[in-house]
Protein backbone atom coordinates (compact mmCIF):
# COMPACT_ATOMS: atom_id res chain seq x y z
CA UNK A 1 0.00 0.00 0.00
CA UNK A 2 1.46 3.34 -1.06
CA UNK A 3 1.16 6.48 1.04
CA UNK A 4 1.32 9.91 -0.49
CA UNK A 5 2.43 12.88 1.53
CA UNK A 6 0.12 15.85 1.22
CA UNK A 7 1.64 18.71 -0.73
CA UNK A 8 2.35 21.85 1.26
CA UNK A 9 0.41 24.76 -0.15
CA UNK A 10 2.23 27.95 -1.15
CA UNK A 11 1.69 30.73 1.36
CA UNK A 12 1.45 34.44 0.60
CA UNK A 13 1.58 37.39 3.02
CA UNK A 14 -0.43 40.55 2.32
CA UNK A 15 1.01 43.24 4.59
CA UNK A 16 -1.22 46.26 5.10
CA UNK A 17 -0.41 49.94 5.56
CA UNK A 18 -0.49 51.73 8.90
CA UNK A 19 2.63 53.93 9.28
CA UNK A 20 4.41 53.21 12.62
CA UNK A 21 1.96 50.43 13.37
CA UNK A 22 3.66 48.49 10.60
CA UNK A 23 6.36 47.26 12.93
CA UNK A 24 3.72 44.72 13.99
CA UNK A 25 4.41 42.96 10.68
CA UNK A 26 7.83 41.99 12.00
CA UNK A 27 6.22 40.24 14.96
CA UNK A 28 3.82 38.37 12.65
CA UNK A 29 6.73 37.12 10.56
CA UNK A 30 8.59 36.01 13.70
CA UNK A 31 5.60 33.93 14.76
CA UNK A 32 5.37 32.23 11.37
CA UNK A 33 9.07 31.45 11.33
CA UNK A 34 8.98 30.12 14.89
CA UNK A 35 6.18 27.78 13.84
CA UNK A 36 8.24 26.74 10.77
CA UNK A 37 5.59 28.02 8.40
CA UNK A 38 7.31 28.93 5.10
CA UNK A 39 6.46 32.18 3.29
CA UNK A 40 6.48 31.87 -0.50
CA UNK A 41 5.24 35.31 -1.56
CA UNK A 42 4.92 38.73 0.02
CA UNK A 43 3.11 41.86 -1.13
CA UNK A 44 2.83 45.07 0.82
CA UNK A 45 1.21 48.46 0.86
CA UNK A 46 2.99 51.47 2.37
CA UNK A 47 4.81 50.37 5.57
CA UNK A 48 3.81 46.83 4.58
CA UNK A 49 5.84 47.28 1.39
CA UNK A 50 8.84 48.47 3.41
CA UNK A 51 8.75 45.50 5.81
CA UNK A 52 7.97 43.12 2.95
CA UNK A 53 10.97 44.34 0.98
CA UNK A 54 13.34 43.69 3.88
CA UNK A 55 11.80 40.23 4.29
CA UNK A 56 12.17 39.49 0.57
CA UNK A 57 15.79 40.67 0.64
CA UNK A 58 16.51 38.46 3.69
CA UNK A 59 17.31 41.59 5.71
CA UNK A 60 14.49 41.51 8.27
CA UNK A 61 16.90 41.22 11.21
CA UNK A 62 18.60 44.41 10.00
CA UNK A 63 15.29 46.27 9.89
CA UNK A 64 14.24 45.00 13.31
CA UNK A 65 17.51 46.10 14.88
CA UNK A 66 17.18 49.55 13.31
CA UNK A 67 13.55 49.87 14.39
CA UNK A 68 14.25 48.87 17.97
CA UNK A 69 17.02 51.46 18.25
CA UNK A 70 15.02 54.40 16.88
CA UNK A 71 14.27 57.29 19.18
CA UNK A 72 12.09 60.32 18.52
CA UNK A 73 15.02 62.43 17.30
CA UNK A 74 15.87 59.75 14.72
CA UNK A 75 12.27 59.83 13.51
CA UNK A 76 12.31 63.62 13.15
CA UNK A 77 15.58 63.43 11.21
CA UNK A 78 13.94 61.37 8.46
CA UNK A 79 11.42 64.09 7.68
CA UNK A 80 13.11 66.65 5.47
CA UNK A 81 10.46 69.37 5.42
CA UNK A 82 10.74 71.21 2.11
CA UNK A 83 7.17 72.47 1.61
CA UNK A 84 6.97 71.77 -2.14
CA UNK A 85 3.71 72.12 -4.04
CA UNK A 86 2.74 68.44 -3.92
CA UNK A 87 3.84 67.39 -0.42
CA UNK A 88 5.56 68.44 2.79
CA UNK A 89 8.46 65.97 2.49
CA UNK A 90 10.47 64.96 -0.57
CA UNK A 91 11.67 61.70 0.99
CA UNK A 92 15.36 61.96 0.11
CA UNK A 93 16.42 60.99 3.63
CA UNK A 94 14.14 57.95 3.60
CA UNK A 95 15.61 56.89 0.25
CA UNK A 96 19.13 57.33 1.64
CA UNK A 97 18.20 55.20 4.67
CA UNK A 98 16.81 52.43 2.46
CA UNK A 99 19.82 52.56 0.16
CA UNK A 100 22.13 52.10 3.12
CA UNK A 101 20.41 48.99 4.47
CA UNK A 102 18.96 47.19 1.44
CA UNK A 103 20.96 45.39 -1.28
CA UNK A 104 21.31 47.27 -4.56
CA UNK A 105 19.11 44.83 -6.46
CA UNK A 106 15.99 44.91 -8.56
CA UNK A 107 12.82 43.35 -7.16
CA UNK A 108 13.00 40.39 -9.54
CA UNK A 109 16.46 39.50 -8.17
CA UNK A 110 15.33 39.13 -4.55
CA UNK A 111 15.36 35.67 -2.89
CA UNK A 112 11.61 35.87 -2.18
CA UNK A 113 8.95 37.02 -4.72
CA UNK A 114 7.86 40.51 -3.67
CA UNK A 115 5.39 43.17 -4.84
CA UNK A 116 4.90 46.76 -3.68
CA UNK A 117 1.49 48.36 -4.23
CA UNK A 118 1.10 52.02 -5.19
CA UNK A 119 -1.62 54.24 -6.68
CA UNK A 120 -1.32 56.19 -9.92
CA UNK A 121 -3.07 59.52 -9.32
CA UNK A 122 -3.22 60.26 -13.06
CA UNK A 123 -5.24 57.19 -14.08
CA UNK A 124 -6.71 56.49 -10.64
CA UNK A 125 -5.57 52.87 -10.85
CA UNK A 126 -3.67 50.49 -8.61
CA UNK A 127 -0.08 49.84 -9.73
CA UNK A 128 1.71 46.66 -8.67
CA UNK A 129 5.48 46.90 -8.76
CA UNK A 130 7.18 43.51 -9.21
CA UNK A 131 10.19 44.59 -11.26
CA UNK A 132 12.76 47.34 -11.17
CA UNK A 133 14.52 49.23 -8.40
CA UNK A 134 13.38 48.03 -4.97
CA UNK A 135 13.99 51.38 -3.27
CA UNK A 136 11.98 53.33 -5.85
CA UNK A 137 9.12 50.86 -5.39
CA UNK A 138 9.10 51.30 -1.60
CA UNK A 139 9.33 55.08 -1.90
CA UNK A 140 6.30 55.09 -4.21
CA UNK A 141 4.26 52.80 -1.98
CA UNK A 142 4.87 54.91 1.16
CA UNK A 143 4.11 58.26 -0.51
CA UNK A 144 1.25 59.31 1.77
CA UNK A 145 -0.72 62.00 -0.13
CA UNK A 146 -0.13 65.48 1.23
CA UNK A 147 2.91 64.41 3.27
CA UNK A 148 5.33 62.78 0.84
CA UNK A 149 5.70 64.08 -2.70
CA UNK A 150 4.44 61.70 -5.42
CA UNK A 151 6.95 59.54 -7.32
CA UNK A 152 7.39 59.65 -11.09
CA UNK A 153 8.03 56.04 -12.11
CA UNK A 154 7.48 54.08 -15.32
CA UNK A 155 5.21 56.79 -16.71
CA UNK A 156 3.06 56.87 -13.55
CA UNK A 157 2.68 59.50 -10.83
CA UNK A 158 2.54 57.30 -7.75
CA UNK A 159 1.33 57.74 -4.18
CA UNK A 160 0.58 55.40 -1.26
CA UNK A 161 -1.01 52.13 -2.36
CA UNK A 162 -3.42 52.31 0.56
CA UNK A 163 -5.49 54.90 -1.29
CA UNK A 164 -6.99 52.01 -3.29
CA UNK A 165 -5.69 48.80 -1.73
CA UNK A 166 -4.74 48.96 1.98
CA UNK A 167 -4.20 45.18 2.33
CA UNK A 168 -3.14 43.68 -1.05
CA UNK A 169 -4.74 40.23 -0.87
CA UNK A 170 -5.47 40.16 -4.61
CA UNK A 171 -1.83 40.83 -5.39
CA UNK A 172 -0.41 37.81 -3.52
CA UNK A 173 -3.10 35.63 -5.08
CA UNK A 174 -2.00 36.78 -8.53
CA UNK A 175 1.60 36.05 -7.59
CA UNK A 176 0.66 32.41 -7.06
CA UNK A 177 -0.23 32.06 -3.39
CA UNK A 178 -2.66 29.24 -2.60
CA UNK A 179 -3.13 30.33 1.00
CA UNK A 180 -3.22 34.03 1.83
CA UNK A 181 -2.63 35.63 5.22
CA UNK A 182 -3.73 39.26 5.42
CA UNK A 183 -2.30 41.49 8.14
CA UNK A 184 -4.70 44.37 8.78
CA UNK A 185 -3.47 47.22 10.98
CA UNK A 186 -6.48 49.51 10.55
CA UNK A 187 -9.10 47.88 12.77
CA UNK A 188 -8.39 49.68 16.03
CA UNK A 189 -7.55 53.21 15.03
CA UNK A 190 -7.43 55.64 17.94
CA UNK A 191 -7.31 59.33 17.11
CA UNK A 192 -4.70 61.60 18.76
CA UNK A 193 -7.31 63.02 21.17
CA UNK A 194 -8.40 59.52 22.22
CA UNK A 195 -4.79 58.44 22.80
CA UNK A 196 -4.37 61.26 25.31
CA UNK A 197 -7.34 59.94 27.28
CA UNK A 198 -6.36 56.27 27.07
CA UNK A 199 -2.67 56.72 27.87
CA UNK A 200 -2.22 59.43 30.49
CA UNK A 201 1.06 57.98 31.76
CA UNK A 202 4.27 59.16 30.15
CA UNK A 203 7.36 56.97 30.01
CA UNK A 204 10.96 58.16 29.97
CA UNK A 205 11.15 57.92 26.18
CA UNK A 206 8.13 60.20 25.77
CA UNK A 207 9.59 62.71 28.24
CA UNK A 208 12.79 62.68 26.20
CA UNK A 209 10.74 63.21 23.04
CA UNK A 210 8.82 66.16 24.52
CA UNK A 211 12.07 67.83 25.58
CA UNK A 212 13.56 67.69 22.10
CA UNK A 213 10.26 68.55 20.42
CA UNK A 214 10.15 71.72 22.53
CA UNK A 215 13.66 72.60 21.31
CA UNK A 216 12.47 72.09 17.73
CA UNK A 217 9.42 74.30 18.33
CA UNK A 218 11.63 77.05 19.76
CA UNK A 219 13.65 77.02 16.57
CA UNK A 220 10.53 77.11 14.41
CA UNK A 221 9.31 80.20 16.29
CA UNK A 222 12.14 82.09 14.64
CA UNK A 223 10.39 81.58 11.28
CA UNK A 224 7.35 83.91 11.02
CA UNK A 225 5.45 81.76 8.53
CA UNK A 226 5.70 78.73 10.84
CA UNK A 227 4.48 80.40 14.05
CA UNK A 228 1.10 78.68 13.85
CA UNK A 229 2.87 75.31 13.86
CA UNK A 230 4.19 76.02 17.34
CA UNK A 231 0.83 76.91 18.83
CA UNK A 232 0.17 75.39 22.24
CA UNK A 233 -3.53 74.98 21.47
CA UNK A 234 -4.76 71.39 22.07
CA UNK A 235 -5.24 70.66 18.36
CA UNK A 236 -3.64 67.83 16.35
CA UNK A 237 -0.72 68.72 14.10
CA UNK A 238 -0.87 68.55 10.31
CA UNK A 239 0.61 65.03 10.23
CA UNK A 240 -2.04 63.72 12.62
CA UNK A 241 -4.82 65.40 10.64
CA UNK A 242 -3.70 64.01 7.28
CA UNK A 243 -2.74 60.54 8.50
CA UNK A 244 -5.79 60.02 10.71
CA UNK A 245 -8.08 61.11 7.86
CA UNK A 246 -6.37 58.78 5.39
CA UNK A 247 -6.33 55.77 7.69
CA UNK A 248 -9.97 56.22 8.69
CA UNK A 249 -10.72 56.16 4.97
CA UNK A 250 -8.52 53.10 4.51
CA UNK A 251 -10.33 51.37 7.37
CA UNK A 252 -13.55 51.48 5.36
CA UNK A 253 -11.82 50.50 2.11
CA UNK A 254 -10.19 47.55 3.87
CA UNK A 255 -13.55 46.18 4.98
CA UNK A 256 -14.79 46.35 1.39
CA UNK A 257 -11.63 44.89 -0.18
CA UNK A 258 -11.43 41.98 2.27
CA UNK A 259 -15.03 41.14 1.39
CA UNK A 260 -14.26 41.12 -2.34
CA UNK A 261 -10.76 39.59 -2.15
CA UNK A 262 -11.18 37.21 0.76
CA UNK A 263 -7.97 35.98 2.41
CA UNK A 264 -7.83 32.61 4.13
CA UNK A 265 -6.67 34.11 7.43
CA UNK A 266 -6.79 37.67 8.71
CA UNK A 267 -4.41 38.76 11.49
CA UNK A 268 -5.42 41.98 13.21
CA UNK A 269 -2.82 43.21 15.72
CA UNK A 270 -4.40 45.62 18.20
CA UNK A 271 -2.02 48.51 17.61
CA UNK A 272 -4.45 51.41 17.68
CA UNK A 273 -2.66 52.84 20.72
CA UNK A 274 0.47 53.46 18.59
CA UNK A 275 0.41 56.85 16.90
CA UNK A 276 1.01 56.97 13.15
CA UNK A 277 4.34 58.74 13.68
CA UNK A 278 5.44 56.68 16.71
CA UNK A 279 8.15 54.79 14.83
CA UNK A 280 10.20 54.74 18.03
CA UNK A 281 7.70 52.31 19.62
CA UNK A 282 8.82 49.28 17.63
CA UNK A 283 9.18 46.92 20.60
CA UNK A 284 5.50 47.28 21.49
CA UNK A 285 4.31 46.89 17.90
CA UNK A 286 6.47 43.84 17.22
CA UNK A 287 5.26 42.15 20.43
CA UNK A 288 1.61 42.74 19.53
CA UNK A 289 2.12 41.44 16.00
CA UNK A 290 3.68 38.27 17.41
CA UNK A 291 0.83 37.81 19.90
CA UNK A 292 -1.87 38.28 17.26
CA UNK A 293 -0.20 35.86 14.84
CA UNK A 294 0.32 33.18 17.47
CA UNK A 295 -3.43 33.14 18.05
CA UNK A 296 -3.85 32.01 14.43
CA UNK A 297 -0.96 29.53 14.14
CA UNK A 298 -3.05 26.37 14.48
CA UNK A 299 -5.49 27.65 11.87
CA UNK A 300 -2.66 28.60 9.51
CA UNK A 301 -1.07 25.16 9.83
CA UNK A 302 -4.38 23.52 8.94
CA UNK A 303 -4.54 25.57 5.74
CA UNK A 304 -1.00 24.90 4.56
CA UNK A 305 -1.07 21.26 5.79
CA UNK A 306 2.03 21.31 7.95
Amino acid sequence: MRFFRKRRKKLGLALGGGAARGWAHIGVIHALREAEIPINFVAGTSIGALVGAFLAADKLKVLERLALNLDWLDVISFFDLVFPRSGLIDGKKVVAFLGKHLPQKNIEELPLPFAAVATDIISGKEVVLTKGNIIEAIRASIAVPGIFTPVHLNGYLLVDGGVLNPVPVNVVKEMGAEVVIAVDLNTSIITPAMRKVKQPKKDKDEAFSRFHLKKLKDKLKELPYLKKWTSEEPTPNIFDVILTSIYLMEQEITVYRLTIDKPDIVIRPQVGYIGFMDFHKAASGIAEGYRAAMEKIVQIKSYVRI
